[in-house]
């Protein structure tokens, strides 16, 4: 009588009726998974300032970067004092005086130094887009916003021992953005993103992690960004200082007017 009653009910449970009656359709499953991701991605943005983060118009950082290769230190250990806008704009200059500057404008990436300017080498110039464009402040700005952008809750994980919820955002294009947000805080732990190389076709996986969070101007900021390529440290940073909405002069990021001011 056992055996009857435990066949009939899997015979029930096969039935194309019943398995639809009793399993949530994928569409469904789908669905309540993106509202997750979206959810968490909220809480990252309210974490990090909210509106006040939603609203800057520029960032001020001083601090200090090793150089990494192969993952061990190489020795080369610079100050650094960077001014950035969420446009893209980006100014970084190196040194006591001041007299080695960077500037990312665009797609243009330029370097100024007592020598005169000089556009950077094309390597670096598409190694810095390339984080630009996968970073968090895009992935909120532009890819948060496109209705066809793929919003996937790949559940909880560790990172660096924080326990992290991880979510990964793929653009119409293809790419994608993976954020693992703290559980408790809801603050970036880390971003990466992949990118096949050009000559090898071999795809390359792009790491940060963050850590030593201080609030500055009401924006919690991390104080050590460390960058990862296929596994290996390539460099660390570790900042003094942090401002927001700073004055800036029109010419922040114009070459030309750099190269003027530096003495040659």
């Amino acid at each position: 009588m056992k055996k009857s009653l435990i066949l009939a009910t899997l015979l029930l449970c096969t039935l194309p009726g019943r398995a639809q009656a009793t399993q949530p359709p994928e569409d469904a499953i789908a669905h309540a998974n993106e509202q997750k991701a979206r959810a968490l991605l909220d809480a990252m943005v309210q974490a990090m300032g909210g509106d006040r983060w939603l609203s800057l118009q520029n960032s001020y950082f001083e601090g200090r970067v090793s150089g990494f290769y192969q993952g061990k230190p190489t020795g080369a250990i610079q100050n650094y004092f960077q001014w950035r806008t969420p446009t893209g704009q980006e100014r970084d200059e190196f040194g006591k005086k001041h007299d080695d500057i960077v500037i990312y404008a665009g797609n243009e990436c330029w370097e100024v130094t007592y020598q005169g300017k000089k556009a950077l080498p094309k390597e670096i110039c598409e190694d810095y887009l390339r984080r630009r464009d996968h970073s968090i402040d895009v992935a909120i700005r532009v890819w948060l916003k496109e209705p066809n952008t793929i919003f996937v809750h790949e559940g909880q994980t560790l990172s660096e021992r924080h326990l992290t919820d991880q979510v990964t955002m793929i653009s119409p294009a293809n790419e994608s953005i993976t954020i693992q947000m703290d559980a408790e805080t809801h603050l970036p732990r880390s971003r990466s993103f992949q990118w096949r190389d050009p000559v090898y076709h071999d795809k390359n996986t792009e790491r940060e992690e963050y850590d030593d969070y201080h609030t500055f101007d009401g924006i919690p900021t991390p104080f050590s960004i460390t960058r990862f390529k296929n596994g290996d440290m390539t460099s660390q940073r570790f900042l003094y200082k942090a401002a927001y909405n700073v004055p800036l002069p029109p010419d922040a990021f114009n070459i030309d007017a750099a190269a003027a001011k530096i003495k040659k």
